[in-house]
């Protein structure tokens, strides 16, 4: 992302110090990922010590410091998805993308990651794929599921 692309988001949010949470929101959301050199700028830019823009981005979950997948897949892990077969779900993911959780293929498709919970533990096993929700899951919708998302275009 170049200067200019984060001064237009800095703008859109009137350089305000309590908009860094949506400030790096727009950022990831146009580039996937928040790189060191956009944190420093951001930092310099609001006048934030890079500590506190650095703490916040590792702090949740949601934002990644490593470059991400075109579509990002969430493998949920809680109880009520773990005693309905998550772990079998997880595995074969990582088995048909052939990376481990918190990798992204080669080709820059995927991204897979876990959470604890989803919230919505009727649905378990559940997967998210940029945020759509696909619900008992098994092993056998796995390789499907992940085909209509490699033939998309973001």
């Amino acid at each position: 992302m170049n200067p200019a692309e984060i001064d237009k988001i800095l703008e859109s949010h009137e350089y305000k110090k309590s908009a860094l949470i949506p400030i790096l929101q727009d950022i990831q959301s146009k580039n996937r990922w928040l790189p060191c050199e956009t944190l420093k700028y951001v930092s310099e830019k609001l006048d934030i010590p890079l500590i506190d823009v650095y703490s916040l981005a590792t702090f949740y979950k949601s934002f990644s410091l490593k470059p991400r997948g075109k579509h990002v897949v969430t493998a949920c892990c809680g109880t009520a998805c773990h005693v309905r077969g998550g772990p079998k779900v997880l595995q074969e993911i990582q088995n048909q993308l052939n990376i481990g959780v918190d990798e992204t293929t080669p080709d820059k498709k995927f991204t897979l990651e876990t959470v604890r919970c989803l919230g919505a533990c009727a649905l378990g096993p559940l997967v998210v794929i940029d945020g759509k929700y696909h619900g008992q899951m098994n092993t056998k919708k796995i390789a499907s599921t992940l085909k209509k998302y490699a033939k998309k275009k973001k």
